[in-house]
């Protein structure tokens, strides 16, 4: 069996069995082929193997599922202590080890041994059939214990989830998403929120034919939320528009508040709540607290920066583990850089970028552009990091 923790959800009060159904949902989703069954018990979900369910897929799968703080292979017992004793022993049998702890935890109130009293009773049954020593501290092992409502479940590994919430929980937002390294984290961070993202990308197609690096991007974010939507919108005309009547300094912080407007009328057709930038505050010029205000003063929706107080190395670092990093490195015409001053603004207000805007067809630039949109869909259909 598999016994499913998590964390922030267990804070949710009342509507705790709101997020735990929608947790069971996204897993049903990832495992469901491997599985038999899947249920709630009090501060856990229980999930009932196939007999010959695939480990290495479960694992992965269940690691990257946002809403679980940790998981574990478990063997059930029945609500005995003598059984109990029995299997803890079997499983410890099975390993090397000198020193150990058992770690009980009894949820279920009614069973007649407290948490304290079973780690007695469990542990003096090893100590004593295998001559191993009892360490609280430092052990080389350590067997849990979980007594339930209708079983004991007892194993000896807790697996890292990635925590948060499950995704869907939140709403959908619309992700801003480049070919760079920061957009992506962006993404996965607002995923582990419990959003579901839709992702935006702008391109040139004067530059690149497809924008396949974007999609490997959203192929692997899609392991996190299983599903995803994607719109591809080719960039060029508008941006040979903005170059027309934009001075050079200038014109990234245009080309990015047409891109807020158009992510808006999309977020309104998708029913999103709110846009997500990959911004971190002064890591390049269009992200000084200046320029920012005027880029986000395009949106009538919330902008959403969870990169903003992260510097570079943690932004690489989170995306190697994401295994995006790789894909986002590779050589790739970026739309925004197209055509931009050496020395773009730093600090521009919103009277100068309103002023340059009033001879820019903006409402056409907006719509031309959503016109050529293309929309596509992506599912995860086991393409496991």
């Amino acid at each position: 069996m598999i016994i499913i923790h998590y964390g922030e959800i267990g804070l949710k009060g009342k509507n705790r069995r709101i997020f735990e159904e929608i947790l069971i949902k996204n897993i049903r989703e990832a495992i469901g082929n491997e599985i038999i069954n899947i249920y709630r018990e009090y501060g856990r979900i229980v999930i009932e193997e196939k007999k010959n369910a695939n480990y290495k897929k479960i694992k992965d799968r269940l690691s990257l599922i946002p809403g679980i703080e940790n998981f574990s292979f478990a063997f059930p017992a029945n609500l005995d202590i003598e059984e109990i004793k029995k299997k803890t022993l079997e499983i410890a049998r099975k390993e090397k080890f000198n020193s150990f702890k058992i770690v009980a935890k009894r949820s279920n109130k009614n069973f007649p041994h407290t948490s304290m009293k079973i780690n007695e009773i469990v542990g003096r049954e090893i100590k004593e059939k295998m001559n191993k020593k009892v360490d609280l501290e430092n052990p080389e092992m350590e067997i849990f214990i979980e007594v339930g409502n209708k079983k004991a479940y007892l194993y000896k590994e807790k697996l890292n989830g990635i925590g948060g919430l499950p995704a869907g929980s939140q709403g959908k937002v619309i992700s801003l998403l480049s070919g760079g390294i920061d957009s992506p984290v962006a993404s996965f961070l607002i995923m582990k929120r419990g959003c579901k993202v839709v992702f935006v990308h702008f391109y040139n197609e004067n530059l690149i034919d497809e924008p396949k690096k974007v999609e490997e991007i959203i192929k692997r974010l899609t392991n996190i939320q299983l599903k995803s939507d994607a719109y591809f919108i080719p960039f060029s005309d508008a941006q040979s528009e903005i170059i027309r009547y934009t001075p050079s300094k200038y014109r990234m912080l245009v080309y990015r508040r047409v891109m807020t407007m158009i992510a808006n009328r999309i977020a309104e057709k998708e029913k999103a709540k709110a846009i997500v930038t990959g911004d971190s505050i002064g890591q390049v010029a269009s992200q000084t607290i200046e320029n920012l205000r005027c880029i986000y003063e395009a949106s009538s929706l919330p902008i959403l920066a969870p990169l903003v107080g992260m510097n570079k190395r943690e932004i690489v670092n989170m995306a190697k583990i994401l295994q995006t990093y790789e894909i986002s490195i590779k050589p790739y015409e970026d739309c925004c850089s197209f055509m931009v001053a050496r020395h773009p603004v730093t600090k521009a207000s919103m009277e100068e970028i309103k002023k340059i805007e009033t001879s820019i067809n903006m409402e056409k630039i907006i719509e031309d552009a959503l016109k050529k949109a293309i929309r596509k869909s992506y599912i995860t259909n086991n393409f496991f990091i």
